[in-house]
């Protein structure tokens, strides 16, 4: 191994404080993101319009499923990004930012187009009375215009963590959700806008952060020289991250189908038990957040490794991430299960729902502890641009899941729907971590 190998593997030293310092600023901003959708709702709220409130919450969904397609741009570009740093390949670098930015550009352009199809699929799927479409589509007609902004902040986003610099990440998510929350409110209460200022406080705000993320990029390599066309239209590295994107893209869409098969499962046992799954469902959205934090930092730390070559560095990532993640997941099952009752009962004040709600309570608590290996390891194959066998496994642990189903719910109704969701969760992780021990031999015996 040469001088210049050696410095590179011992300067690439991972430890629990490389984990945490990813970890807490990226859960943090994760954490950040919800509370917009809460003052969202409130300011629309204030205005005493049931139909405003309908918009705004199916126009969110909208822009949800449309936007998640595009949620590679943030994993994929951190891999990436990761692997050029732990190879100090500085023209990989900058190259990955400008691939993902213009892969950004063309697809917010494309989402742009073809607007007036994704909204009238949008209504069609998710319904509405007459008044909730039409402010649905006030909404989406303005906010539309936030999504090259939006995808250049995935990103941007990724690059900046690809780097290890989450403190930079934390500052930008905290400034794009800050601003949104203070220009809805001055739009819509101070002003008197209706619907629409919330649409424009997001384009506003979208628009903002990208330019405050361009300049932070640009003062991050000033001095330092661009790659040219050639390297970043290099077609094998171009077709490279085309590959990880769609392998994420896919593993994305069937993450959220299997959630709406979820829905659509308990909508079909009655008004009752469908929002008493969906205030249940928040418990793992919400633990979610928290386990992304480590699954974030396993992305930049494993994809550091790959890039350095150094297999030391790699394995104590699994160990340590998974560490990490199986203390944060037993703390939330605790707190699920200890507090879990007084935080449904603040949820809904219907005494159907909420009796119904400590009967699959118990379920919902263990999710975090049967899905804890599956954010790990998806944090670690994105990080090694794993990606083919991360669609593989999830696509497989997708049929099992509503194979499952079939067979569990004749027999234990909502309980077998429920323990159906956690054989999902638990294959996704086991079936990810008896593979990477495979890739792992197999990488680095050719590395």
């Amino acid at each position: 191994m040469t001088k210049a190998a050696l410095s590179q593997t011992h300067a690439l030293s991972v430890t629990h404080r490389s984990v945490l310092v990813i970890a807490i600023p990226m859960t943090l901003a994760y954490l950040s993101t919800p509370l917009l959708g809460v003052v969202d709702t409130a300011v629309i709220g204030h205005l005493g319009n049931a139909a405003l409130l309908g918009g705004i919450a199916v126009g969110s969904v909208i822009f949800d499923l449309v936007f998640a397609t595009f949620s590679f741009l943030r994993s994929g570009t951190t891999g990436l990004t990761a692997q050029a740093l732990g190879a100090n390949d500085q023209s990989e670098i900058k190259a990955t930012f400008l691939r993902a930015l213009i892969i950004a550009a063309a697809a917010g352009l494309a989402v742009i187009l073809l607007q007036r199809p994704f909204l009238s699929i949008g209504l069609n799927f998710l319904g509405g009375s007459p008044d909730v479409q039409s402010a649905t589509q006030r909404y989406f007609d303005i906010r539309i215009y936030s999504a090259p902004f939006l995808l250049a902040n995935y990103a941007i986003l990724g690059w900046f963590l690809g780097l290890g610099r989450a403190g930079t990440g934390l500052l930008l998510q905290l400034f794009l959700n800050g601003l949104n929350i203070g220009l809805s409110v001055l739009l819509v209460v101070l002003a008197g806008w209706s619907i629409e200022g919330v649409a424009v406080a997001t384009v506003l705000s979208e628009a903002a952060a990208t330019l405050l993320g361009l300049i932070m990029i640009l003062l991050s390599v000033r001095g330092t020289r661009w790659p040219s066309f050639k390297v970043v239209f290099d077609r094998r590295l171009l077709m490279r991250m085309m590959a990880v994107n769609r392998d994420i893209m896919i593993r994305s869409f069937s993450l959220l189908f299997a959630f709406a098969f979820f829905t659509a499962r308990s909508a079909e046992q009655g008004d009752t038990m469908l929002a008493a799954n969906a205030i249940l469902q928040k418990f793992f959205i919400v633990g979610g957040y928290f386990l992304d934090g480590i699954a974030t930092a396993a992305e930049q730390l494993a994809g550091r490794a790959i890039g350095a070559r150094s297999r030391i560095a790699f394995e104590k990532t699994i160990r340590l991430t998974a560490m990490w993640s199986f203390l944060l997941a037993g703390a939330l099952a605790v707190v699920f299960f200890i507090f879990g009752p007084a935080l449904f009962d603040l949820m809904t004040v219907s005494a159907n729902v909420r009796e119904i709600g400590r009967i699959y309570l118990p379920w919902a608590a263990m999710t975090p502890v049967f899905g804890v290996l599956a954010f790990q390891m998806d944090g670690i194959f994105i990080g090694a641009t794993w990606s083919k066998d991360m669609r593989n496994m999830m696509l497989l642990s997708l049929a099992v899941f509503i194979a499952a189903y079939y067979s569990l719910f004749p027999l234990l109704q909502n309980h077998g729907l429920w323990l159906s969701l956690e054989i999902f969760l638990g294959l996704r992780g086991i079936s990810l971590t008896v593979i990477c021990r495979r890739r792992t031999d197999q990488f680095f015996a050719v590395a």
